[in-house]
């Protein structure tokens, strides 16, 4: 009976996962939820000032940003500058700025 329960745990575990995931990628790629974008990624319009970051060899794009900045893109609605590599974009799809 034990064995049982822990199964049908584990499965209800195994499946919620799986939800989630699926949620994870909301309003069907519209958002970019990211810690570092690739030039690639933006849109054209947000592609300048790119460069190689220094330290970790990834390309970025600053887009009038100032130096040690990033631009990142989030959603229509959600979209700025934050320190090199301290950007991100939350589950709802907001830029936010980690310290």
């Amino acid at each position: 009976m034990k064995a049982a329960i822990l199964a049908l745990f584990a499965f209800v575990g195994l499946s919620s996962a799986c939800i989630a995931d699926q949620n994870s990628s909301l309003a069907g790629g519209l958002l970019i939820p990211v810690d570092w974008q690739q030039p690639a990624l933006l849109p054209p319009q947000f592609r300048n000032h790119c460069a190689i970051d220094r330290f970790s060899g990834r390309p970025y794009c600053a887009n009038h940003c100032g130096s040690g900045y990033q631009f990142y893109y989030c959603s229509q609605a959600s979209f700025g500058c934050c320190h090199l590599g301290r950007g991100y974009c939350d589950w709802k799809g907001h830029l936010r700025c980690a310290p």
